[in-house]
């Protein structure tokens, strides 16, 4: 279980991403948003909704392993200076909705392309859908609060990226994708995969 100090950090650090995420889904409408009479403001509902997954949730942990570059946007003598063995740990509550879908408010820490930590915090919603027996496949999006050390000076910084996941509801490969950042070569195009293990 995580402590209360340890709750309070996740639950602030994911916060500010989840009302990100809200915002960028349109789970609540702007009107809804902009009402001055609203007796729960935009900012506690959003609030409220992370608190739930971190009291309801299930504890996961995420194991992280690989980053491919895209060969088509990274020269070869490129590649061989970029680490693509993105170690990394981290944890997550993980709770399934009323339509059986999975949202996840979660801390990842991994060794970047630069062999530099990479820290994020945020939240993921997945729409899930079964394949055989215990088997099922999700495609969302996560939006999260990221550190960089060769972005802002290592401050943190907002970004929403596409997920995908295949695997039974306790254990799943999942994988995040970052695009091309522009039309020059040797930025973005990059596919993080990761593991997600649910605890009992």
């Amino acid at each position: 279980m995580f402590t209360l100090s340890g709750r309070k950090i996740l639950l602030k650090a994911a916060s500010l991403a989840a009302l990100t995420a809200v915002a960028i889904a349109g789970i609540c409408s702007p009107a809804m948003a902009q009402q001055a009479d609203e007796e729960i403001s935009f900012w506690e509902k959003g609030s409220e909704r992370i608190g739930d997954i971190v009291d309801e949730g299930r504890q996961s942990i995420l194991l992280s392993g690989y980053a491919r570059h895209g060969r088509g946007t990274y020269s070869s003598e490129r590649l061989k200076e970029l680490n693509e063995d993105a170690w990394g740990f981290g944890v997550a509550k993980t709770r399934r909705n009323a339509k059986d879908n999975e949202e996840i408010v979660y801390a990842l820490g991994i060794e970047d392309s630069h062999y530099k930590p990479q820290l994020m915090a945020g939240y993921a919603y997945q729409w899930t859908r079964p394949l055989s027996g215990k088997w099922e496949i999700a495609g969302g999006y996560t939006a999260m609060f990221m550190s960089r050390q060769d972005y802002f000076g290592g401050m943190p910084f907002p970004i929403a990226l596409p997920l995908a996941s295949i695997g039974t509801r306790d254990t799943k490969l999942m994988a995040s994708y970052v695009p091309r950042l522009s039309k020059n070569k040797g930025n973005g195009d990059v596919l993080l995969l990761f593991m997600r293990f649910d605890l009992p």
